[in-house]
């Protein structure tokens, strides 16, 4: 563990400085808002490292946990979102990093327009998060688990410190297979998150040990890089600290979506495999029907109440089908596990 903290903080702290620096394309493309850069400052925006946008619905008013925060875009970002009376909170390893948001802090806010920062950035380690138990209602981080050499203990931490229907929105990269060791000990391939990824199929495994049953991928994209016959995909997950099951359950419910998430008027994305077009009735198995009844989403839905068990959910699951290596995230659910 101190080893690698220790090569990746000297990577992200010295050896690069800006986007460009990059050798690879796993952690330098990020589907921004272009509306919400423009209050960020030119050196913030210079140092974004990631690979998606891990920024959900409905933040206005929550406290946003960010993992890995670096110069702190996806804070910066958050800010808007969650408002004046929100917080976010950047947590990172790398001195340097920390140093540049912290310096942007104030003309960011100015040029926000908030007369009070919102947004505050600790050190640490995110298998050792510094924040308080259940403090949190989302957890963002973007292209900085698979950096981390002890991912259970990372999604333990994410767990601990969402509180009950929270949610984590992750922007990651899997691999289609289990990395060997004398790739993961090559120092650059793991700083560039590619030697770090878990496969996906373990990382389901782990994500389940800390409590997140029934992980949803809300979006997947294939990387360019193939090292020795292993593919890449970045993908944006999200998950509930909600007791689901480990199955999708059919009891007969539907949801309605009410058209009322800002911006989502006419259909609003769980995940890839749950389109929900306004107005219209939805089968959805109890995992979904839970998701959404427990979470903040609950008041944009109608669900219905259970009938009766029915058995396994006859329609979930778009999945690539077992042993289709043309999807590093096959085993993490575009719909239900």
């Amino acid at each position: 563990m101190a080893v690698v903290n220790e090569f990746v903080s000297e990577y992200y702290g010295k050896t690069v400085t800006k986007t460009e620096d990059l050798e690879f394309d796993a952690c330098c493309v990020a589907d921004y808002d272009l509306s919400l850069l423009g209050p960020i400052t030119a050196e913030v925006k210079e140092k974004r490292y990631g690979c998606g946008s891990p920024i959900p619905q409905l933040l206005n008013g929550l406290t946003v946990l960010d993992l890995g925060s670096g110069a702190g875009i996806d804070c910066f970002i958050a800010a808007q979102l969650v408002g004046p009376q929100g917080r976010v909170i950047g947590v990172d390893m790398t001195a340097e990093q920390l140093e540049v948001a912290r310096r942007n802090i104030a003309p960011i806010m100015e040029n926000i327009g908030y007369s009070q920062p919102n947004v505050e950035f600790l050190e640490g380690r995110i298998e050792e998060i510094p924040v308080e138990s259940g403090s949190v209602d989302v957890v963002i981080s973007n292209c900085v688990i698979n950096l981390s050499d002890n991912k259970e203990r990372v999604f333990a931490e994410i767990h601990r410190v969402l509180k009950p229907g929270g949610e984590f929105y992750i922007s990651d990269i899997v691999a289609d297979r289990r990395i060997p060791a004398r790739l993961q000990q090559d120092t650059t391939l793991w700083s560039e998150c590619l030697s770090g990824a878990a496969y996906s199929g373990d990382l389901t495994r782990i994500m389940r040990r800390a409590g997140f049953e029934d992980v949803r991928a809300v979006s997947r994209r294939p990387l360019s890089t193939v090292i020795e016959g292993i593919r890449f995909e970045a993908v944006n997950l999200r998950g509930f600290k909600v007791a689901l099951e480990d199955a999708c359950e059919d009891y007969g419910q539907v949801a309605i979506y009410r058209g009322t998430i800002e911006g989502y008027k006419e259909a609003f994305t769980l995940d890839l495999g749950h389109v929900f077009v306004s107005g219209e009735a939805m089968r959805v198995c109890k995992n979904t029907a839970d998701m959404l009844v427990q979470s903040r989403y609950a008041p944009h839905f109608t669900v219905s109440l259970e009938l009766y068990h029915i058995g396994l959910f006859a329609d979930c699951g778009v999945d690539p089908e077992p042993g289709d290596a043309t999807s590093a995230s096959a085993s993490l659910g575009g719909a239900c596990c």
